[in-house]
């Protein structure tokens, strides 16, 4: 993330009972032009769409964010009011990117708010890399394949069969994954020697 976020017009949903820390949170959130909505029940986000979470992890438990750490489809902000190794285990167990300590200070929302939105987009911007480097490390028996299929028809060798791969691949702007798999299901004609 090289900017930083602008959040008007996002919606956050406060998990938390009602009290001074909630209503300086508030208020502080309102003046980023966030709208935001305060409930001490577990989070359904198709009824209570939010763009960003901030959870009472002094009180909060399993059920009240329906997700776990790596699965949490919008940024966390932890509100903490105590050192409790456990509660601390809790909010980093459900995703929080950033925390809050209470009592909260008006100076803190927005640094926690940036925060928990670049640690979401990071761990997003992860799982979508390894997800993707899953996808080719199971397609390599497909790209060998597809290897030694070039090289009996070109006679060639491993290494002139991956470089034509390749060369297909650039042409048609597709992985050699992809290209592979075209040939080896017989989408794609084998190449002849070139």
């Amino acid at each position: 993330m090289t900017r930083t976020p602008n959040f008007v017009s996002w919606r956050a949903a406060i998990l938390h009972r009602a009290d001074d820390n909630v209503e300086r949170l508030k208020r502080q959130l309102e003046r980023l032009g966030v709208t935001v909505l305060v409930q001490w029940k577990p989070l359904d986000l198709t009824e209570t769409p939010a763009d960003i979470v901030l959870v009472d992890a002094d009180q909060g438990w399993d059920d009240l964010l329906p997700w776990d750490g790596d699965e949490a489809p919008v940024p966390v902000v932890a509100l903490l009011g105590s050192e409790a190794p456990g509660r601390i285990a809790w909010a980093l167990g459900k995703g929080a990117g950033a925390l809050i300590a209470k009592p909260v200070t008006a100076s803190s929302v927005y640094p926690a708010l940036v925060l928990a939105t670049h640690a979401h987009h990071e761990r997003t911007a992860v799982k979508a890399r390894i997800a993707g480097l899953e996808e080719r490390l199971r397609l390599r028996p497909i790209v060998y394949d597809a290897m030694r299929s070039i090289m009996a028809a070109q006679g060639g060798d491993e290494t002139g069969a991956y470089r034509t791969l390749c060369r297909l691949a650039m042409q048609r702007r597709l992985t050699v994954e992809h290209v592979a798999a075209s040939i080896v299901a017989g989408h794609e004609p084998v190449p002849r020697a070139m």
